[in-house]
């Protein structure tokens, strides 16, 4: 283990790490990494075959450098001339402009590597790494893990570093939130939903704005081969009472991020509709989600509890 708390892996006996190893170690795209080399220089010192390159733990603590610097907002130019030149501590180093807020790791504490990776590479303003990494821990995980394991820890990560050292990441939080629902919509739907499954409509309730959960909810649900409609952010009460009686779905499921959006009486409303022909009526199966619900149940409302619990939910029906 390093001094900054990666595990690193032993330098193969061939000389050092390939360019991938290093990109998930450090949670830099490969093409940045080939990048900061073609342009600055900041490469490793020898090349197996003289082609294939090979980092050694010198190369690697350069990058470190290069990473820290550009995270608190040096140009890449001027930190290769810093991490080069070997003047960190030099009174002539450029310092970041003031402007940039988002200095410094986020809080992930102890989770999965690929936590700390997808959090440089936030802070960074990466979006090439944000991509490659959200990629591959879906493809290695699967959704509900990756969701779970990686990017909503790194979301939340995001919200406590303003909150507890006063700097706001507001632009870390929208690139890293756009790239993650990109990576949600991205995934391919699964099989096609069996005839007669239940349809769950997803929403958001009015005046409530995110939207991720329940694009994780509704990507899942696809890929089970599950029948889902989602409305997304702010749905209006009287659209979504109209969106349910259209659909006649098997499940609605209403999100709320916040006390101030979760609404009992819209609860109440939905779960009040019915369609259907006369003595065999139906209603729908009315759910809720996201810690605005936390302690405040409505009645006759079935509080699902995280991804896993609302999937299982909802295939049930």
């Amino acid at each position: 283990m390093d001094p900054t708390g990666d595990p690193v892996a032993e330098a193969p006996a061939d000389g050092g790490l390939t360019t991938g190893a290093v990109a998930r170690l450090l949670g830099v795209a490969p093409t940045t990494l080939r990048s900061w080399d073609r342009r600055y220089g900041i490469g490793p010192a020898a090349r197996q075959d003289g082609r294939h390159r090979r980092w050694t733990g010198a190369d690697i603590a350069a990058l470190r450098h290069m990473c820290a610097l550009t995270s608190s907002g040096l140009p890449p130019a001027e930190a290769a001339r810093t991490v080069l030149t070997g003047t960190a501590g030099s009174s002539e180093t450029p310092r970041p402009a003031r402007t940039s807020r988002a200095s410094g790791p986020l809080p992930v504490g102890r989770a999965r590597q690929e936590c700390r990776g997808l959090a440089r590479a936030a802070v960074r303003l990466d979006a090439p790494a944000l991509d490659e990494l959200l990629t591959a821990v879906l493809d290695r995980y699967g959704l509900p893990a990756a969701w779970d394991e990686v990017m909503m820890p790194v979301l939340h990560a995001v919200g406590r570093k303003w909150e507890t050292a006063g700097e706001r990441y507001i632009e870390v939080e929208h690139l890293l939130s756009w790239h993650v629902s990109g990576a949600l919509r991205g995934v391919a739907a699964g099989r096609a939903p069996a005839p007669g499954a239940g349809l769950a409509l997803l929403a958001c309730a009015p005046g409530e704005t995110h939207t991720l959960a329940l694009e994780a909810l509704a990507a899942t649900l696809a890929q089970q081969g599950l029948p889902v409609r989602m409305f997304g952010a702010a749905v209006p009460a009287g659209a979504l009472e109209d969106a349910v009686r259209r659909t006649g779905p098997a499940a609605v499921v209403l999100w709320a991020q916040s006390r101030r959006t979760a609404s009992p009486a819209l609860v109440a409303r939905l779960d009040a509709i019915e369609w259907g022909v006369r003595g065999a009526r139906r209603r729908p199966v009315v759910c809720v989600a996201g810690p605005g619900w936390a302690g405040r149940q409505p009645p006759g409302a079935r509080h699902l509890s995280g991804l896993a619990d609302a999937v299982d939910a909802l295939g049930a029906l």
